[in-house]
């Protein structure tokens, strides 16, 4: 048996948090604005020449893609730098109501939330994921499954119909999210249980299987946490990221758009 730990996250030091992309995008968002504002400023005042506005949007990006680059973030990055300036500019000059506005924004926010930080976005599976996955969970006992990143809870209330004899929880970090599985939850007359929060405070040793659907970015950091608190013989399953450097047990590869599940026989 191996020997198990708990594990949690601890908070971010401010020079961890400028590390994270997202932190790094704005401030280059933020720099490149003041740059652009100078060389307009100083075209008019020696020159007496008017940067156009859209022009001005375009520099902006411009300039924010080309620091991203210098910084090798990831190439959407580069994408959203150079045109997230001349998107915003679109966007003010429909005139707008200003509570639209506001309530994309806190749509995103609670779809979202701390995205930012742990660069694991909204991603949504399907049936024919379910499905997989329900195949290869163990048929000869019952079984405690965690879904870590569980959206909107359509896997684990999926699998908690297939196998009543199982206990199967959710974990998610977004608000939005989260909400919606548990009134799903309610609905149904599910026995799933949805908890809102980070899967780094969870302790894996109290699962059989672990279920993950999350970045590449996350992976590393997944299998270090699997691999000091799972259990021998039990299952951690990824869906479309695998683990760098780390030779999964199976890969089930009869999925939408050649997508696969990777298995890890801890």
């Amino acid at each position: 048996m191996k020997s198990v730990r708990r594990s949690g996250a601890k908070p971010a030091s401010p020079e961890s948090v400028f590390h994270l992309p997202a932190v790094q995008a704005l401030f280059f968002q933020i720099l490149s604005f003041f740059f652009v504002l100078l060389i307009a400023r100083s075209l008019v005042a020696i020159f007496g020449i008017a940067v156009n506005l859209w022009l001005a949007a375009f520099l902006q990006g411009l300039l924010a893609a080309g620091f991203s680059y210098w910084r090798k973030l990831a190439s959407w990055w580069l994408a959203i730098q150079l045109f997230f300036p001349l998107l915003l500019l679109f966007a003010l000059s429909l005139q707008l109501s200003p509570t639209l506005f506001m309530l994309g924004f806190l749509v995103l926010l609670f779809l979202y939330w701390t995205t930012f930080r742990t660069q694991v976005p909204f991603y949504p599976s399907g049936l024919a994921t379910w499905h997989a996955v329900a195949e290869l969970l163990p048929q000869e006992r019952a079984i405690r499954f965690v879904d870590v990143g569980s959206g909107l809870g359509g896997l684990t209330l999926n699998l908690a119909k297939r196998r009543p004899d199982g206990e199967f929880t959710g974990i998610e970090i977004a608000p939005l999210p989260w909400l919606v599985s548990v009134l799903r939850t309610l609905l149904t007359r599910s026995r799933v249980r949805f908890k809102r929060g980070d899967y780094r405070h969870l302790d894996f040793a109290a699962y059989d299987v672990v279920f993950a659907y999350l970045s590449p970015v996350a992976m590393p950091a997944l299998w270090e946490k699997a691999r000091a608190e799972m259990r021998a013989g039990t299952l951690l399953l990824s869906y479309e990221f695998p683990i760098p450097d780390v030779v999964p047990t199976m890969v089930v590869t009869p999925l939408v758009k050649h997508r696969r599940i990777y298995c890890w026989r801890m």
